[in-house]
């Protein structure tokens, strides 16, 4: 059994894979001790082999992984063994964004990274939903029900939250800020797509991927295909047991 793990900043994915099909994968919240999780997340499947990467993959590499690869790589060959004709993945985690472009083979051709501030990321979006009082479950459904043109101007977290609240006080809906809110996401991850090059469809890979008013609005700017896996935060972990192959 090859195993991939993916220690995240909020989240450790695992993908066990048998006669290299997808055979198994869990998620689990990191919690305090990310080590001691990822090694009860992985005992299960009594692995040959194991590949990490993540923040946390050279933790591992030290304690149990074999060896590692990093999150461009994993998301790269994670969104082909679904999309195989995938030219641009965008994956959005807790902590920071990027867009890798591929090419003609699946290789990185280059690829941008947000992971200096929490802007267009989960973070991001946990905080706003928490100051509108909104489950960050219901958010996307939420904001896909906003109707009003609102404008939030700021993506540094702290000065959108105080326009969130700005906004809130002056009775707008919190349907109509929570659309406004995933529209200042979506302008910066256009944005970054714009700089390296989005070619045809895009594969969305990363938690955020499951927020449905993202890919949506993503696709209403765009215009083209935003492709979602049907777990899309296991995709760097898949990539990783891939890697593995």
């Amino acid at each position: 059994m090859l195993v991939g793990i993916d220690i995240g900043s909020r989240t450790i994915k695992t993908v066990a894979l048998k006669d290299g099909k997808l055979h198994a994968y869990q998620v689990k919240e990191s919690g305090f001790d990310p080590h001691r999780q990822s090694l009860e997340m992985i005992k299960q499947y009594h692995p040959t082999k194991i590949i990490a990467t993540g923040y946390g993959r050279h933790l591992a590499q030290k304690h149990f992984a074999g060896d590692v690869i990093t999150e461009i790589k994993a998301h790269a060959l994670g969104a082909r063994y679904f999309f195989p004709e995938c030219r641009t993945v965008l994956d959005v985690g807790g902590q920071d964004s990027k867009v890798i472009a591929l090419d003609e083979t699946g290789k990185v051709a280059s690829f941008q990274m947000n992971d200096k501030c929490a802007a267009g990321t989960g973070r991001f979006l946990e905080i706003m939903a928490t100051s509108l009082g909104i489950p960050l479950s219901e958010f996307g459904s939420e904001a896909l029900q906003g109707l009003e043109d609102i404008r939030i101007n700021s993506m540094c977290t702290v000065f959108a939250e105080s326009e969130v609240i700005s906004l809130k006080n002056n009775g707008a809906s919190p349907r109509d800020i929570a659309r406004a809110v995933h529209l200042s996401v979506v302008e910066r991850l256009a944005a970054m797509l714009h700089r390296v090059g989005q070619v045809e469809s895009i594969v969305f890979t990363g938690g955020v991927a499951k927020n449905q008013a993202i890919a949506q609005l993503l696709r209403d700017k765009l215009e083209i295909a935003v492709l979602v896996p049907d777990e899309p935060d296991i995709i760097g972990a898949l990539g990783a047991a891939l890697y593995a192959v």
